[in-house]
């Protein structure tokens, strides 16, 4: 099979996502990061050792014949699975602010539900195309790999991280549709869920202030509704133009996460409107090269494969934005490609390595 060069439009969108990241995240957390380690570059300085090792990452794996990651796809998924397993016993994972996501010591730590991302979008794309036309039936097809990610959004659910285990079932349920299944079993599956999610939402105390912060956040404006607050301070600030590259006012401790899940909000303060224009750009760039890789991809694993890691990073971007803007309730989770943090960014470009890979074999229309 020959190859062509690699889709340079996801490339530059990648790439230009990586630059504006690794800038926000030091204006974002300079202040946060001097009060508390003395040292102003300290979260920025992080972030490039992940963004240069994430970088390698992708390098491997656009070099790695994608056939051979399909042949790994079971033990890859297995292992994924028994680290989500490990993560939750006692002294085995690590706890910080209240969620035990965490295996490793120190900075040497990752998250396997980062890990788990990847893993089971590379195992869906391998199950569900195994045999062709076995989706089309709900008991053999479909109901199996529901079940299978039933097991491990509860899993994330219970360290918990309720973000990423919706992240995680979007987008099974997107590659299920896009396998081919029907729209009568996807309908039915989709009403079964809404009172599950909600149960879970509903279940858990701090899950609940915030559904209802989401609804009405200035009913408790010091309280549950801090967040979207000061996230909706930060985002009118910058009006058209911003305030200015690192003069934001709202990073100097008053909205938290500024660097992670709610860097957004100081994109949209520093740069304005125009700033979180181009980031929604770059991610429709992606989103609109990632499925048309999908489209012309020379078998239906790799076709899978494109449209789930291109489904996993523009899901969660948009749950990410959506929840700085008010529009969803707070779930936690971050900007892909953007937000600081080594384990989200690693499997991403994983991921992005893999779509670049498929995207040098893909037909010509």
């Amino acid at each position: 099979m020959s190859r062509r060069p690699p889709d340079y439009a996801v490339m530059v969108s990648v790439f230009t996502l990586l630059l504006l990241g690794l800038v926000m995240v030091f204006s974002s957390s300079s202040v946060r990061a001097y009060v508390e380690f003395g040292d102003s570059y300290y979260f920025f300085k992080r972030q490039l050792a992940w963004v240069i090792l994430g970088l390698g990452t992708m390098l491997v794996m656009m070099k790695v014949d994608y056939w051979d990651v399909r042949r790994y796809a079971r033990p890859f998924f297995l292992v994924a699975l028994l680290l989500l397993v490990i993560v939750l016993i006692p002294g085995l994972g690590r706890t910080a602010g209240g969620a035990r996501r965490w295996i490793g010591y120190g900075s040497l730590g990752f998250q396997p539900s980062e890990l788990m991302k990847l893993a089971i979008v590379v195992y869906m794309s391998w199950a569900l195309t195994r045999v062709p036309g076995r989706v089309k039936d709900f008991v053999r097809g479909v109901l199996p790999y529901v079940l299978l990610m039933g097991v491990v959004f509860a899993l994330v659910l219970k360290q918990p991280d309720l973000g990423t285990a919706v992240a995680i079932g979007g987008t099974v349920m997107v590659m299920i549709f896009l396998a081919g299944a029907r729209l009568g079993h996807l309908a039915g599956l989709a009403a079964a869920a809404v009172p599950l999610v909600f149960a879970a939402m509903w279940g858990e105390e701090y899950r609940r202030r915030r559904f209802l912060a989401f609804l009405d956040p200035f009913a408790d404006p010091q309280g549950s509704g801090f967040h979207i607050i000061q996230a909706l301070y930060a985002l009118g600030s910058g009006r058209l133009f911003g305030v200015g590259l690192g003069d934001s006012r709202q990073k100097y401790l008053y909205l938290p996460a500024e660097h992670t899940d709610f860097i957004f909000a100081i994109i949209g303060e520093e740069l304005g409107f125009v700033g979180g224009l181009l980031v929604l750009g770059l991610f429709l760039v992606l989103a609109w090269r990632g499925y048309r890789t999908a489209m012309t991809a020379p078998d239906a694993f790799s076709s899978l494969l494109a449209a789930g890691v291109t489904t996993m990073i523009v899901f969660q971007a948009t749950v990410n934005i959506g929840v700085v803007c008010g529009v969803l309730p707070i779930t936690g989770i971050p900007l892909p490609l953007v937000s600081f943090g080594g384990s989200s960014l690693i499997f991403t470009l994983a991921g992005v390595g893999m779509l670049l890979n498929i995207s040098r074999y893909c037909s010509e229309r």
